[in-house]
């Protein structure tokens, strides 16, 4: 098949090009700066095209010849205008697929509150919905998948969970921490986006997709802890610290900065758990997936610590300082000794 990623300079889109390829896809690349995908390893093996998902000319152009569009495009501003941009993408995205003839829309989104109207979630949970129900409401068969927290080395989620956790030995915590949700490995995301490609035309639905444990997330940061051979941590909740002086907290001791951390946290209030586990007959798991929570950080430690992180959540986004460290510098570099 040939498969159109948006979104391939950020943390997925990164990832689901070289697995295209080696399940055996032609893949073509859209990016607004195609500048930034000329140092990946496969930027050689695949057609890379200048778009931008609220120009309908340029949508066009890429979508011409494809037949599975994965559409990983996220807003992550602020501002009462972001859910209109993402509504208004999504629609371009799903007229300009059918007038080019595209078989399937894959999409990538979040996992949603059971039992509270969408209207009632966050702007950003509700956004993610709402490009979902655009694709599935249009005239191409859509796979939409819905995630929770991934694991994976260099995700924005589990750089939150990973610096919170080494840095702070004792935490005073937003009462968040104390949410049930359902973390998926990276792996197992992109096994699912892969599968999703071959999927009959009768396919036209959500998948809730998740690992096989729920988990709080004090009970996430307690387990990186063991695993990273870290000593007990001692997490104290605290009802008054909002979702917004929560960010700033994550903005000061992570390097993922408040304005994204606002978004994630946002999120964090509600309780998101996979209310089926459909996709497996589609794209069946193997044995041992998908992988145990304990697995996917031991596996996203090894990554960090051998330097072999693919990409970043900041990927597509503007680099950090100069003076942030790198995956090659000794482990006390940028944090404190």
């Amino acid at each position: 098949l040939h498969c159109l990623v948006t979104g391939a300079s950020g943390y997925i889109g990164g990832r689901l090009v070289p697995e295209l390829l080696a399940a055996g896809h032609r893949v073509r690349c859209m990016a607004r700066s195609p500048g930034k995908l000329r140092d990946h390893p496969w930027a050689h093996d695949v057609d890379t095209v200048r778009g931008d998902v609220q120009d309908a000319e340029s949508v066009a152009a890429a979508l011409r010849g494809i037949d599975v569009a994965y559409y990983l495009v996220h807003s992550l501003r602020s501002g009462a205008d972001f859910e209109d941009a993402d509504r208004r993408a999504a629609e371009i995205f799903a007229a300009q697929a059918h007038a080019c003839g595209v078989q399937r829309i894959v999409y990538l989104g979040g996992l949603t509150p059971r039992g509270i109207p969408e209207r009632s979630i966050s702007p950003h949970l509700r956004s993610r919905a709402e490009v979902g129900h655009v694709f599935l409401d249009g005239p191409v068969p859509a796979t939409v998948l819905r995630a929770a927290v991934v694991i994976g080395s260099g995700s924005a989620s589990f750089e939150m969970l990973r610096y919170l956790t080494e840095r702070l030995p004792v935490m005073v915590t937003p009462s968040w921490v104390q949410t049930l949700t359902q973390p998926i490995g990276v792996r197992d995301v992109l096994r699912y986006l892969v599968g999703s490609a071959t999927m009959t035309a009768e396919v036209d639905r959500t998948f809730d997709i998740g690992g096989p444990e729920v988990l709080t997330y004090s009970e996430m940061m307690r387990r990186y802890a063991v695993v990273a051979g870290l000593p007990r941590r001692l997490i104290v909740p605290v009802p008054m610290l909002t979702p917004r002086l929560s960010s700033h907290w994550v903005g000061l001791v992570t390097p993922v900065p408040a304005a994204l951390a606002r978004p994630l946290t946002e999120s964090l209030r509600y309780e998101v758990v996979c209310g089926e586990h459909d996709i497996a007959t589609y794209v069946p798991d193997p044995p041992g997936r998908p992988l145990p929570f304990d697995e996917a950080l031991a596996l996203a430690l090894r990554r960090v610590r051998d330097a072999q992180v693919v990409t970043r959540w900041s990927s597509a986004s503007a680099p950090g300082a100069p003076s942030d460290p790198l995956p090659t510098d000794p482990d006390w570099a940028g944090g404190s000794l």
